[in-house]
């Protein structure tokens, strides 16, 4: 079988990206076509190109957002059997291996890609009056979302920091907002800062927002932070070592749906990546994709 590989369109290092890549991949003996974008709407084109042409095992090279990229256009087209992708992780955030705790290394990445068998996990879907996202990982609904542009703006060499100072740069100026969560037959109404919705653990930089996430369970992990922001600061660190579903401002659901409506409207980021505001709706699709991982 031939890997379509894909190369992050936003690193400024694309082509000595390219060329690592290469190199893992042919140490570990897999046959893969690689190609550089130039954008998110190129990578997009080179997806459909390969789906067209044939082809249904893809790598993502690059962070979490070069991966929601490319699950979000291959969901867009039907498949028979599930499709399959590989990560090769080069990105700040990369969050999305450590649920399965791999290290952060191409070549160490492309041999199990080679070694190990599929592993079949769920996609998330989000809908809203003006589109909707497919992503793998973690989308948040709130502060988390709003953190997102500043993050980005942040010198990269901060690494998994920049989320982090962006976060407390953000929440000074950030308004909590009234919601209203509906999980199936449960639902949370009041005040709240934040909505994380799970498929995976990790977020932000190694986050374990999500320790009880499950990636095949036809459920996303919600949870509701309904804290003042001045709690943030003794929050935050539970956060960061998983150790916060305890605290009695954190509500949590699991569940195949949702809905959630807030006043006032809040974004929503999927993967590290803006994708709209809210009200906004999003399900399960089980068993959607293949990962070798």
């Amino acid at each position: 079988m031939t890997w379509l590989a894909l190369v992050n369109p936003s690193s400024g290092r694309a082509r000595d990206l390219e060329s690592r890549a290469r190199q893992a991949l042919d140490s570990a003996g897999i046959d893969a076509e690689i190609e550089v974008s130039t954008s998110p709407v190129h990578l997009q084109e080179l997806v459909d190109r390969g789906i067209a042409s044939g082809v249904r095992d893809f790598i993502a090279v690059g962070g979490d957002g070069t991966t929601n990229l490319v699950v979000d256009q291959m969901m867009r087209h039907p498949w028979e059997e599930p499709p399959r992708l590989a990560i090769l992780p080069s990105g700040s955030g990369s969050d999305f291996i450590r649920t399965f705790g791999l290290p952060h290394d191409l070549d160490a990445v492309a041999k199990r890609v080679a070694t190990e068998s599929p592993y079949l996990v769920d996609v998330g879907l989000l809908e809203w009056s003006g589109g909707d996202r497919y992503f793998l990982n973690v989308a948040d609904i709130g502060i988390a979302a709003a953190t997102v542009p500043l993050a980005e703006r942040l010198p990269r060499r901060l690494g998994g920091l920049r989320y982090m100072a962006a976060f407390w740069m953000t929440l000074p100026r950030f308004r909590r907002a009234k919601i209203l969560l509906v999980v199936g037959k449960r639902s949370f109404e009041g005040t709240a800062l934040n909505v994380v919705v799970a498929n995976g653990q990790f977020f932000g930089g190694g986050i374990n927002v999500a320790p009880k996430a499950m990636l095949n369970d036809g459920a996303f992990d919600i949870q509701v932070f309904a804290v003042p922001k001045r709690r943030a600061f003794d929050l935050m660190p539970r956060v960061m070592r998983g150790t916060h579903l305890r605290h009695s401002g954190v509500k949590r659901f699991v569940g195949g749906a949702f809905s959630l409506e807030t006043v006032p409207g809040w974004p929503v980021e999927a993967d590290g990546e803006y994708v709209g505001t809210t009200p906004i709706t999003g399900r399960i699709v089980r068993g959607a994709l293949e990962v070798m991982i």
